[in-house]
C-alpha cells in the first residue's frame, strides 16, 4: 500500500520538478536583466565622469557661453538618463527578489514532495521486510524439529 502511495505521487513530483525548472530559468533571465541594467548604469556614470573631465580640461582653456549652455544641457540630460537607469536597476532588482522568492517556494515544495516519496518508499520497504520475516518465521515453525541425538 505504501509503495502505491509513492507511485501515485510521481505525477505530482514531475509537475513540481517542471515548475521548479521553469522558475529557475526565469530566475536566470531576471538575473541577466539586472546585470545588463547595472552595466548600462555603470556605462552612463562612466560617460558622465568622462564628460565632466572634458569640462575641466576645456574650462582651463576658456569656453564660450554657447559651449557652456550646451554642456549644461547635455549634462542635465545625462543626469536624467542616469536617474532613469537607477530606477530601472531598482525595478529589476525588486523583480529579481520576487522571482527568487517564487523559485525558493517551488524548490521547497519539490524537496518536501521528494522527502514524502522517500518516506513512503522506506515505509514500503519496511513493510515488505516485515512481511518476509513473518513468512520466514511461519516456514521455520512448520519445519519438523530434528533431534540432535
Amino acid at each position: 500500500m505504501s509503495k502505491s502511495r509513492a507511485a501515485r505521487l510521481a505525477p505530482v513530483v514531475d509537475m513540481a520538478e517542471r515548475a521548479e525548472r521553469e522558475a529557475a530559468v526565469q530566475l536566470g533571465r531576471c538575473q541577466g536583466l539586472v546585470n545588463q541594467a547595472e552595466v548600462k548604469l555603470g556605462e552612463l556614470e562612466h560617460y558622465r565622469s568622462d564628460y565632466q573631465q572634458q569640462w575641466i580640461s576645456e574650462g582651463q582653456r576658456g569656453v564660450s557661453g554657447q559651449w557652456l549652455m550646451n554642456y549644461q544641457r547635455f549634462l542635465s540630460q545625462l543626469e536624467s538618463a542616469i536617474g532613469q537607469q537607477r530606477q530601472s536597476v531598482a525595478w529589476h532588482r525588486s523583480n529579481l527578489d520576487k522571482v527568487r522568492e517564487a523559485w525558493q517556494q517551488r524548490y521547497a515544495r519539490l524537496e518536501g514532495l521528494r522527502k514524502l516519496v522517500q518516506r513512503y518508499q522506506e515505509e514500503a520497504r519496511m513493510a515488505e521486510d516485515k512481511r518476509e520475516q513473518k513468512l520466514l518465521d511461519e516456514l521455520a515453525q512448520r519445519l519438523p524439529v530434528r533431534d540432535s541425538h
